[in-house]
């Protein structure tokens, strides 16, 4: 299937009404001096907009679950986690997919990040990017997007035409759609199959995105991402047995969680994962139901990784 034409960009007098219209837009006049107030001050201001962030959030905890059951559904049949944005939106998209390999040892095609321009817009503006249904078509193509995916759309404004490409593709190609915006009835939302609008307000640098819009959609994808990797058994209560040893750190997180999770003795820890071959999720099933590594991997593999259920098995 193929995408649909987009529509004319709106004239640059029609494009500047439209953001005026937007609340993360709106310009305030009690803020028109804060340029003159000591810094103390203008930090403590700051902190109390930064407050209201989770309040906004908690207003779509129902949204936000549903759309995680729905990704977690998609992704235990062998679908992927696709993040697609721009600019700011697009960075926090490839953040939150960068986190997930070392985090819960997803493989670098599970969970990815798309960002309007490619990676170089991490670091510079790449124009006119964010403007292109079709470069977000294009991207998601290249992707072989199907409809076990999963795509998420991450746009402050909710009318970035980048965010809206790629759930319009994607919905076309029948995949899960996800629109995640920070202003009230946007074209996002409503082009996705859920829609998340967090309605965090003004910003205190007028149309600066990067702030309050930025704080929620990142507290927004951390859900997403951990709890959609809880439903799919990447923990063992609030422990992460899936994490990735690849540094000393996280050898030593490792070796910290089975720990945690057995009780067990540093030497009787450090012989599992050796066994294991630096697997924290098989060597705490190794002590934990007293088995060797070759049997507590095929336990694992037939619960698809979920230890509690092979701990039962």
């Amino acid at each position: 299937m193929t995408s649909t034409p987009s529509p004319a960009e709106p004239h640059p007098t029609e494009l500047r009404a439209q953001l005026e219209s937007l609340t993360t837009e709106a310009f305030r006049p009690e803020l028109a001096d804060i340029d003159q107030l000591p810094t103390d001050d203008i930090a403590r201001i700051m902190n109390g907009e930064d407050h209201t962030v989770p309040g906004a959030v908690a207003a779509q905890l129902p949204a936000i679950a549903a759309a995680i059951d729905a990704t977690a559904d998609r992704m235990a049949r062998g679908g992927r986690l696709v993040y697609a944005g721009a600019g700011t939106a697009g960075r926090l998209g490839v953040l939150d997919a960068s986190e997930c390999p070392p985090t819960f040892n997803t493989g670098p095609d599970e969970v990815v990040g798309l960002i309007a321009g490619g990676p170089s817009a991490m670091v510079e503006a790449v124009e006119g990017a964010e403007d292109s249904r079709e470069l977000a078509a294009a991207d998601l193509d290249g992707l072989g997007i199907t409809a076990l995916d999963t795509v998420v759309g991450i746009s402050a404004s909710g009318r970035t035409p980048y965010a809206i490409g790629a759930v319009e593709h994607a919905r076309a190609h029948g995949a899960l759609t996800i629109g995640l915006s920070c202003n009230a009835d946007s074209a996002l939302a409503a082009a996705a199959e859920h829609g998340i609008e967090v309605v965090v307000g003004p910003e205190l640098l007028t149309g600066s995105t990067r702030l309050k819009a930025g704080t929620a959609q990142k507290l927004v994808l951390n859900m997403i991402s951990t709890i959609t990797m809880i439903r799919l058994g990447k923990t063992y209560g609030n422990l992460m047995v899936d994490v990735r040893a690849s540094n000393e750190k996280l050898r030593a997180r490792s070796h910290r969680i089975v720990s945690l999770a057995t009780g067990a003795r540093d030497e009787a820890i450090e012989s599992a994962l050796t066994s294991a071959d630096g697997e924290v999720k098989t060597a705490i099933l190794m002590l934990l139901a007293d088995i060797d590594a070759p049997t507590a991997t095929d336990r694992l593999k037939r619960t698809n990784g979920h230890l509690r259920e092979a701990l039962h098995g």
